[in-house]
């Protein structure tokens, strides 16, 4: 038997340490989180992404009492940027969740499997990485692409 070890790297930073781009998407993210629809979980999520373009875009998670209904902030955001900008890559996406008092809660919140998946494809589809900010109450984790929040994809390859 074998055993390999996978090992990933990210950066983690503080607020202060955000250019003011990342400031700009971190401040939509967090706008969209306000208008998250999450009267069940209460977890408001907000996202944005820069786009090839200089865009910025955002999105918020959507409950719906017909649990799993609803759409996470990441997809929400991904997919109207691919709907509103079908030819543009996605550069960055800045997740945040809001707490109950509207302050970012403590650790840096993770896309959950189902996002990733959707990223992952995101970021082959446009064929280069897209970076990924995830914001908590005092620290910023940097990942510089995709694969290392799911580094063994399930991409189209695998049905031909």
């Amino acid at each position: 038997m074998k055993i390999n070890e996978l090992k990933i790297s990210y950066k983690v930073r503080c607020h202060s340490e955000l250019s003011p781009e990342e400031q700009a998407l971190l401040q939509a993210a967090t706008e969209a989180a306000h208008k998250a629809y999450a009267p069940y979980s209460k977890f408001r999520v907000g996202a944005a992404v820069l786009l090839g373009n200089g865009e910025i875009l955002s999105g918020c998670n959507q409950e719906n009492a017909a649990f799993p209904s609803g759409l996470c902030a990441e997809r929400v955001t991904v997919f109207y940027a691919n709907a509103k900008y079908p030819d543009v890559a996605v550069d960055t996406l800045l997740i945040t969740v809001l707490d109950e008092n509207d302050n970012y809660r403590g650790e840096p919140v993770p896309p959950c499997g189902a996002c990733r998946q959707v990223l992952s494809e995101t970021e082959t589809r446009q064929g280069k990485p897209m970076r990924i900010l995830l914001v908590g109450k005092s620290k910023v984790y940097e990942f510089s692409s995709v694969s290392d929040l799911l580094p063994f994809i399930f991409s189209g390859n695998e049905l031909l």
